[in-house]
């Protein structure tokens, strides 16, 4: 069942805005897997041929709504060692207004072809370096129909609509900064 995030606090970069993480609801993907959505936003990633993959995904995510996004990061694979170095990832956090509501399932099954689009590989061999072409995760969704009443300020009346995925919270850190970059951007 939904809670409230208990952890982290958000700051908003050069404006006296102060969001806490803490007022926004923390689900369960399976809670809400029927429910429509209506914006979501995401992290992808890809550790080879981001050039090529990211505007692919880029450009299919623009089909299904206003795309807007964060700047892309070049972070280092936390699971690489010095015995087993890996590629780093490229990482965007995308913020999607869709077209047309869809429920959290059908979203997810998008992405996953989405993912298959761009050759994603999930099986390895043991101790072979995974290729990730395409990583797409869903962070935070807006369900169809919310009405909050928590503040007249449109900022944190939209972000108190927001639903952040508990399978993904605590974001890691490109994740926070895209999505600190998009609500200075007014998600």
């Amino acid at each position: 069942m939904p809670k409230k995030l208990t952890s982290a606090k958000l700051m908003m970069h050069k404006t006296s805005v102060d969001l806490n993480l803490a007022t926004l609801t923390q689900c369960e993907p399976e809670t809400v897997q029927a429910q429509p959505v209506v914006e979501v936003v995401l992290a992808l990633g890809s550790n080879y041929q981001a050039d090529k993959y990211l505007p692919l995904a880029r450009q299919r995510l623009a089909a299904l709504g206003e795309v807007r996004l964060s700047t892309d990061f070049q972070n280092p694979d936390f699971t690489a060692t010095t015995q087993l170095p890996k590629p780093d990832y490229t990482n965007q956090c995308v913020h999607l207004t869709l077209i047309t509501p869809i429920s959290l399932q059908q979203l997810q099954q998008t992405f996953k072809t989405l993912e298959g689009d761009c050759h994603r590989c999930r099986q390895t061999k043991p101790n072979q370096v995974r290729r990730v072409t395409m990583d797409i995760d869903i962070l935070m969704i807006k369900l169809a129909n919310i009405e909050n009443s928590l503040s007249k300020d449109s900022i944190f009346k939209s972000m108190s609509d927001w639903i952040v995925m508990a399978d993904r919270y605590p974001f890691k850190a490109h994740e926070e900064a895209g999505v600190r970059e998009l609500i200075l951007t007014k998600l």
